[in-house]
């Protein structure tokens, strides 16, 4: 740890502390679920010698995972190994028994960084760097493994060799600018020796630089640190041939995304209300629109059958007139008949059209029959998404997401109406919902997949956890075998199986990635 003359602390301090005073309280707090994630591929490096007998530890500070074999840290950390041949380089990891040896793939003393590959079994969940600087004032956390904690708790030298926990400190930055010829973050979440090579942290457990060094005001006031900045790191992770897991997203929490969700559904739900409200409207607009042309069309019938059967009976009148006439002459019998057969004609014809008018309820029918006629040309044919196991192409949806790596932007998979993905593998069914948990055999990370086929949404919750507990949960799904696609009751029986893992997950995830589905065109 080095210092800085006490008259450059008093003066940063004056410049910066009211500012990230006045922010601190309306400062979200980072939620120990992300740096808790993040700590998982922070390491304690120690610097090794031998006297030909027994190897012991000359000192040690902290580094984090860039990829599952390569290391950050700072170039003072590793700086007496890259001078003499004779000395090591010890990865312990925060949990676990997989300690390792690392060698250095290249420093860079004026900039303080080191970069270290593992050449031992040992990998590590590699951070993400954040994409974009924090504000002056935001809320960070120094993590590494600082030698007055090991003191305080008892810890001898040797231990170092042993996992043991992070420790987190929290503070705020204070300033941004160029110091020692770098790009570095000053800022107040405390560093001590050995958390040199550290990451700094944002609220959502992403780096925003390295810890290097401090400078200290001799207890009268403040203590400030520095950090050497994601604008050197990320030159020096590339020119280095790695390639970063850089995140620039807003930092949101899961309870953010899960108030946002229930918004939008209660605003979706409002809209429903709303258009069922409009169509309810419209369908009495339709139905007395209808009744009144079924009126009218009844109304003119019965009109029409009327007059009909009024001119029928005219007609009947006439016949029985000429029938009268014919009466009693001898050379009428054949007018007699013809009149006589025309008048009956003529009254049944009226006969049958009078009683066989519309009546009043035939409106009701009529207005029925042209509900139903303008139904069916102006309703939508439903879409139906999933018929015979149909591929669907999934898009992920940034503003219902929350991740810090570089997440896959489609998503495509066939499903079918059993909750069989791919023909191969089976989604279980368990309080209306489509869900499969992935355990991995190496990735530290426990994923929990769900498809709405009604929503057309896909959904995977993944949680970042330690070592022992993923041992928990390997050895919860190792409890039980998955049914196949096909076998009887499978998405029944695989939704209770699963249940063995998911109680042993944490009641919040660490991402969520949310995609709005489609039919593959």
């Amino acid at each position: 740890m080095l210092s800085t003359p006490l008259r450059f602390v008093l003066a940063l301090f004056a410049l910066t502390l009211s500012a990230a005073l006045a922010t601190a309280s309306s400062t979200a707090r980072a939620e120990p679920e992300d740096i808790q994630a993040a700590a998982r591929g922070v390491v304690r490096v120690v610097i090794i010698d031998s006297d030909g007998t027994e190897v012991f530890p000359l000192s040690h500070g902290t580094g984090f995972a860039v990829s599952p074999t390569r290391i950050v840290t700072n170039a003072h950390v590793v700086r007496e190994a890259a001078m003499d041949d004779e000395l090591r380089i010890g990865i312990v990891p925060s949990d676990g028994d997989d300690a390792s040896y690392a060698r250095i793939i290249r420093t860079m003393p004026g900039k303080d960084l080191a970069l270290l590959e593992i050449t031992g079994d040992l990998r590590l969940p590699a951070l993400s760097i954040a994409g974009v600087r924090e504000r002056d004032g935001a809320e960070v956390v120094s993590v590494g493994y600082p030698m007055n904690v090991d003191r305080a708790q008892g810890l001898e030298i040797g231990d170092i060799f042993q996992p043991q926990p992070t420790v987190n400190s929290r503070g705020f930055i204070s300033g941004q600018r160029p110091s020692r010829q770098f790009d570095s973050i000053l800022h107040t979440a405390p560093i001590a020796r050995g958390n040199s090579g550290g990451p700094l942290l944002d609220q959502c457990g992403r780096v925003l630089g390295v810890n290097s060094f401090g400078a200290e005001s001799g207890g009268s006031d403040a203590e400030f640190f520095f950090a050497v900045s994601n604008r050197e790191l990320l030159p020096f992770l590339r020119d280095n041939g790695v390639t970063p897991r850089v995140n620039s997203q807003p930092c949101r929490s899961i309870a953010d995304l899960d108030a946002a969700e229930r918004a939008r559904l209660d605003a979706e739900q409002a809209q429903s209300q709303a258009q069922l409200a409009a169509r309810s409207a419209a369908t009495r607009e339709q139905r007395d629109q209808a009744r009144r042309e079924a009126e009218m069309k009844i109304r003119e019938s019965r009109e029409n059958q009327m007059a009909l059967a009024m001119i029928a009976l005219l007609i009947g009148a006439g016949a029985a007139f000429a029938l009268w006439q014919g009466w009693g002459r001898e050379d009428g019998e054949k007018q007699r008949m013809i009149a006589g057969s025309i008048m009956g004609i003529a009254l049944i014809a009226a006969l049958a059209l009078w009683f066989t008018r519309p009546g009043l309820d035939a409106v009701d029918r009529e207005t029925a029959a042209i509900l139903a006629k303008n139904e069916g040309s102006d309703s939508p044919q439903p879409l139906d998404l999933v018929a015979n196991g149909g591929v669907m192409v999934c898009s992920l949806e940034t503003e219902r997401s929350r991740y810090t790596g570089t997440p896959t932007e489609t998503v495509e998979f066939s499903w079918a109406e059993t909750g069989c993905v791919n023909g191969r593998t089976q989604y279980g069914y368990n309080a209306g919902e489509w869900s499969r948990v992935f355990v991995p055999n190496s990735d530290q990370a426990v994923s929990l997949n769900r498809f709405d086929p009604a929503g057309r949404t896909y959904r995977t919750d993944r949680y970042l956890l330690t070592a022992s507990a993923m041992a928990e949960a390997r050895k919860a799904r190792s409890a039980y075998s998955a049914p196949k696609c096909g076998s009887e009751n499978a998405a029944g029986r695989l939704g209770e199986l699963q249940g063995a893992v998911t109680s042993v997950l944490p009641d919040r995830p660490n991402e969520r990635l949310v995609y709005s589905c489609q039919p593959k065109e």
